[in-house]
């Protein structure tokens, strides 16, 4: 008995798909495994005492412009812009992990559920699904972030509730084309388990978009959090994280002052668009229509 399923492997092979797919996923890959060095090397970088304490407020806190001291300046609290910014990349890893992972964990198996075992059940979470789906991404998520307050967990909460509508969407569509398909059926006249046909046969044949909308949607959760944070929902007061600098850079721009939010702005501008031609990339390497009209277009 075999499956049609497609080995995660083949979403790495850059032989596959026109050069220019395999250079948006590897400029991508690149730019998103920087900001995630970044965010992991950061808290070593302080302990070598390499760059300054993000929450210590310096004894000169007035407007410091970019130096060899302070490569990004300060800020007028007196914080370092330069280590607000690399710290602020590991806020958004860790709530962008975890809002992404607890979405897929959730969405991905109810996916599954709900379009192998149709009935009321499909019916009734494809409308509660679809209901959650029409409402904007950040109003949810400030509406969420308004109840459960603020955190990287909360924060992380507010913001997978928004995804996991996409992530069930996406699955269970896969799973009601996929459960037609003769191996299907011979699993299940062979006397295969729910759970058998779901693991087994199932799963790795309506995952192919899941790493494409994964990376996506952590590129869309940074600037949400961004977002959370400008409006004061995001992470505690004094976190390193660059919605909330941003917003405390405002006042300071008329002034001349446009360090305080350029850096932070651009740090996370280049994360969303790394994971955005990830995402892109990855998205021809598993959509075989795609890939079919770059080779026509080609030819």
């Amino acid at each position: 008995m075999t499956s049609t399923r497609l080995p995660l492997i083949r979403l790495f092979d850059f032989s596959r798909g026109t050069s220019l797919s395999a250079r948006m996923t590897r400029v991508g890959l690149v730019m998103t495994l920087l900001f995630l060095a970044i965010a992991l090397l950061a808290p070593v970088l302080q302990s070598w005492g390499w760059i300054q304490n993000p929450i210590e407020t310096l004894s000169n806190p007035i407007h410091e412009p970019p130096s060899l001291r302070h490569w990004f300046g300060t800020t007028r609290q007196g914080y370092d812009v330069f280590s607000r910014t690399l710290f602020g990349s590991q806020a958004a890893l860790q709530v962008v992990v975890l809002a992404t992972v607890m979405s897929l964990a959730v969405g991905v198996p109810m996916g599954m559920v709900s379009g192998y075992l149709g009935g009321k059940l499909d019916r009734s979470l494809l409308f509660l699904m679809d209901t959650l789906y029409t409402l904007p991404g950040l109003i949810l998520s400030v509406t969420l972030a308004f109840v459960v307050g603020r955190g990287i967990l909360n924060a992380a909460i507010a913001l997978s509730i928004s995804y996991i509508p996409q992530y069930y969407r996406v699955v269970r569509n896969h799973t009601v084309s996929v459960k037609t398909e003769l191996f299907i059926e011979a699993a299940q006249a062979m006397g295969a388990s729910t759970w058998t046909v779901l693991s087994r046969y199932l799963f790795l044949n309506v995952i192919q978009s899941v790493p494409v909308l994964f990376t996506l949607n952590a590129a869309d959760a940074i600037l949400t959090l961004g977002g959370l944070g400008f409006l004061g929902l995001g992470l505690p007061e004094e976190t390193p994280e660059w919605g909330a600098d941003l917003k405390q850079a405002l006042d300071a721009l008329p002034t001349g002052v446009w360090w305080t939010a350029f850096f932070p702005g651009l740090t996370m501008t280049g994360m969303v668009v790394g994971l955005s031609l990830l995402g892109e990339g990855l998205n021809e390497f598993v959509n075989p229509l795609l890939r079919r009209e770059n080779w026509n277009r080609k030819a």
